[in-house]
């Protein structure tokens, strides 16, 4: 398998996406018409974030038919394949907690943190945007979260924004806590980790008497914690990572010269949550 295969397919879906979108404001071509939050693909096929969609029926706003129908899509998508692959292969913010985790990890600060954050901390955001969009009749993460805030600034030109909401989280990743912003603070990803509970799609340690310990999946994965159950059999988990912070993003097999991890595909079993 060729070095960093995953990355390189990671990159290229996250490039896509973007162009789509880009060329569709752009240039007006019938690809990508919106952003994340609500979007209309090749002129007929709607998409819709169903995290927004949650803020909106909270905020009391009306919902066209093609709303719900690209959130059902959305939602059925991310569903199966695990939903923080929304997080790991869509999200453009990835881009950036990845360039900080790669200059702390050249760095050798690899364990380095100023500030330790409960990773139940994103719930309790999730939880502010749902009841806060109720209170204030508005979606209210949509008015801060940097993914939106980086969309409008690819598609409608508002580069202020964006450029500051991804300095802003990259100095917070690179600086604070590695993978502060996508693992401990986002809702967004935190939705899609509970949309992604009962996923079928997810990364196995099919090989894991070929573990050598060398700990490189470990040193590359955003989320490291969700390796160990798998690799070791703790508390009587199976080979399969069924941690649902699992961006399926493939760097441990990326990684791993030994090739005990690869994407397995099975029927739906529950997921655990994080701890905190």
């Amino acid at each position: 398998m060729p070095k960093n295969r995953y990355l390189r397919l990671r990159r290229v879906c996250q490039g896509l996406i973007l162009t789509a979108f880009t060329l569709g404001a752009w240039l007006g071509l019938p690809l990508a018409q919106g952003t994340l939050a609500g979007s209309v693909w090749f002129g007929q096929v709607p998409l819709s974030d169903p995290f927004v969609l949650l803020q909106s029926l909270a905020a009391g706003h009306p919902l066209g038919g093609s709303a719900l129908w690209g959130g059902f899509i959305v939602l059925a998508g991310y569903a199966l394949a695990g939903g923080r692959v929304f997080c790991g292969w869509v999200c453009p913010v990835n881009l950036v907690t990845d360039a900080a985790q790669g200059l702390r990890r050249a760095l050798g600060w690899r364990k380095a943190r100023v500030l330790r954050i409960d990773k139940r901390l994103r719930y309790g955001i999730l939880a502010l945007g749902v009841l806060g969009s109720a209170v204030g009749g508005v979606t209210l993460w949509e008015l801060v979260n940097p993914i939106n805030l980086v969309m409008r600034s690819l598609v409608f030109g508002l580069w202020l924004g964006g450029i500051m909401a991804a300095l802003a989280i990259f100095l917070f990743d690179f600086l604070v806590l590695s993978n502060g912003w996508c693992g401990h603070v986002c809702p967004v990803g935190a939705f899609y980790g509970a949309v992604g509970r009962y996923s079928v799609v997810r990364v196995a340690a099919a090989q894991r008497e070929a573990c050598n310990d060398c700990g490189e999946c470990f040193a590359y994965c955003p989320e490291p914690q969700v390796i160990s159950p798998a690799l070791r059999a703790i508390d009587g988990h199976g080979v399969r990572i069924d941690d649902i912070d699992c961006l399926r993003c493939g760097r441990c097999i990326d990684v791993c010269e030994q090739r005990v991890f690869e994407f397995s595909v099975a029927g739906p079993v529950a997921l655990r949550r994080p701890p905190g």
